[in-house]
């Protein structure tokens, strides 16, 4: 079974290092980002199971971090700040934290609340799928590329689901097919070609051209 990721988004070396090593013990994999540039680029591309966000970050603050991953993504966000007043935890959840916890901390109590967190994210239905500049809205069965809908059909948006879900990672055309469709599909391995050369048509633009092909090998969604 493979372990949740937590990102921790922290600029204090020695508070995330003990954040990282008790995560570590309880069984987690753990990543550390030191800045809000960085943090909110890894939150997007890396997809974490959790985010523990610091509300002081250098460049891009914490609160902005969490209202920008809001717009698109419903990942688990544990705030974690030196600002203890009523006024800011008030601020941090309805700005979209899951859950608030103010320095000092027990590093005991964090990895219980990370644990609470995650048991209540498990039994929510998944709304959104984030890759990058892409987002899926589940309900919607619709493809976003930064805020503009994308044309797709049922079918491709099947294709960008199954690499949304896999970013960065390199997909046979069998496995395309075993991700997007489902197994009574009658369409052949080399139909993935064609709707990857459609989807290029509709997804790439200016430059931007995420949708790899990897030869000898399939595809992946660069995020």
């Amino acid at each position: 079974m493979e372990k949740p990721t937590v990102l921790i988004i922290e600029d204090e070396q020695r508070i995330a290092g003990w954040i990282k090593v008790y995560l570590e013990r309880a069984g987690y994999v753990a990543r550390i980002e030191k800045d809000g540039e960085s943090g909110l680029e890894a939150a997007r591309s890396a997809g974490p199971s959790l985010i523990i966000l610091d509300l002081m970050l250098p460049g891009i603050d914490g609160m902005e971090i969490c209202r920008r991953l809001r717009r698109s993504s419903d990942v688990p966000i544990i705030m974690l700040t030196a600002k203890g007043a009523k006024r800011d935890r008030i601020s941090g959840l309805d700005g979209g934290a899951d859950d608030y916890i103010v320095k000092p901390f027990d590093p005991d109590e964090l990895v219980v609340r990370v644990k609470a967190v995650l048991r209540r994210h498990k039994g929510r239905v998944q709304q959104t799928v984030t890759c990058g500049r892409f987002f899926l809205d589940e309900g919607s069965q619709v493809v976003y590329r930064d805020d503009e809908p994308l044309p797709l059909s049922h079918a491709q948006v099947a294709v960008m689901r199954a690499f949304m879900r896999h970013p960065n990672t390199v997909l046979t055309r069998s496995q395309l097919m075993e991700q997007a469709f489902d197994e009574d599909h009658d369409a052949y391995e080399r139909a993935v070609d064609a709707h990857i050369k459609r989807l290029r048509k509709i997804v790439h633009s200016d430059g931007f051209a995420p949708i790899r092909t990897v030869y000898g090998s399939g595809y992946k969604l660069v995020c």
